[in-house]
């Protein structure tokens, strides 16, 4: 992928009328690629369309739900009558609830999945059936630190980000066995300022926040444009995401009892909930459509992106290195003891 131009390069991004990925979109034409943006509101559609073309991008709208299989499969060639083979798709559309299990129904359920989970799945499929007579191409999931590690009140969400990493991880497999020169990665993101809390079904007593830190949309974006020129199995973006991966493979007993005690309050903000409010869960909501959401004072401009192997490893030599000094101190008072 390095060594194609950025102007040849046609790239498709899902939910890309808001967000990371109207963020991921905005990035990827500004370095010369041509852009597919796939959605659901047309109207929400057209303002990242015009977005793309105000500094001189190139982008093809198409209004898409995908949860709906020939929809995406439909776009996909679309996409290459009009604009060329397809040489990146980006996975990003998602939907949420706020909520405990307990106060969750079965077709809320349905919903997320069918979005962040087989939305996931069904722009894979499309994008394979694309590549694989090219026998080139890459595929960017964008995923969380919740892939890892479920925690409290959003338990559909969380469920397909794991399903989408296990979905992945096989299919990455499968490539290698064919000896496919199609890639595969996914993004693993710290929370996002993205609209996403003022739209998601909230069931809960307060308005619904990101957990805190929090990064800006367009430090997603530079982390899965890098994702998408690279050749790693994985990125983690932000301390946040790798000291909650690894904690979960470490003490996840111990980390369930810290997220008992602290999620509740950290996922809501202290303003109470408003049960007439529009949700996207069902039907977009086009007001709010745009890229960042209600906390960017307290975002971040930037954050540490790195590798799975390389996060492993630093974080592990972190941590042998503290287990070193614990010994050296231990060894030490024995010696003062004696």
């Amino acid at each position: 992928m390095d060594s194609v131009r950025q102007s040849d390069l046609v790239v498709v991004v899902t939910g890309a009328s808001a967000g990371v990925g109207r963020a991921t979109a905005r990035l990827f034409a500004n370095s010369g690629a041509s852009v597919a943006i796939l959605a659901r509101d047309p109207k929400a559609l057209e303002g990242t369309r015009a977005e793309i073309e105000s500094t001189g991008g190139k982008a093809l709208a198409l209004p898409t739900d995908v949860a709906d299989s020939e929809a995406v499969f439909e776009a996909a060639n679309r996409v290459e009558r009009e604009l060329g083979p397809i040489s990146i798709w980006v996975n990003n559309a998602m939907l949420t609830v706020y909520a405990p299990v307990s106060e969750t129904t079965p077709d809320e359920f349905r919903r997320v999945t069918e979005t962040t989970y087989l939305g996931f799945v069904y722009g894979t499929m499309a994008a394979l059936a694309c590549m694989r007579p090219r026998r080139r191409g890459t595929i960017v999931q964008v995923g969380s630190a919740l892939a890892y590690r479920g925690i409290p009140l959003q338990a559909a969400y969380c469920g397909a980000k794991h399903a989408i990493r296990g979905f992945t991880d096989s299919l990455r497999s499968e490539l290698m066995h064919e000896g496919s020169g199609i890639a595969i990665t996914m993004v693993q993101l710290p929370a996002v300022n993205t609209p996403q809390f003022d739209w998601a079904r909230n069931h809960l007593p307060r308005q619904p926040r990101p957990v805190a830190p929090v990064i800006q949309p367009e430090v997603a974006a530079r982390a899965i444009f890098k994702a998408a020129i690279g050749r790693q199995r994985e990125y983690w973006l932000g301390f946040s995401t790798m000291k909650a991966i690894l904690a979960n493979m470490i003490a996840p007993g111990l980390l369930d009892r810290y997220l008992a005690r602290t999620a509740y309050r950290a996922e809501q903000r202290p303003v109470l909930a408003d049960p007439g409010k529009p949700d996207n869960l069902d039907t977009p909501v086009t007001a709010l459509h745009r890229t960042r959401g209600s906390f960017g004072a307290e975002s971040h401009s930037r954050a540490v992106l790195a590798s799975d192997r390389a996060a492993r490893f630093l974080l592990s030599a972190a941590g042998l290195g503290a287990i070193a000094l614990l010994g050296r101190a231990i060894s030490g008072r024995r010696r003062h003891m004696r």
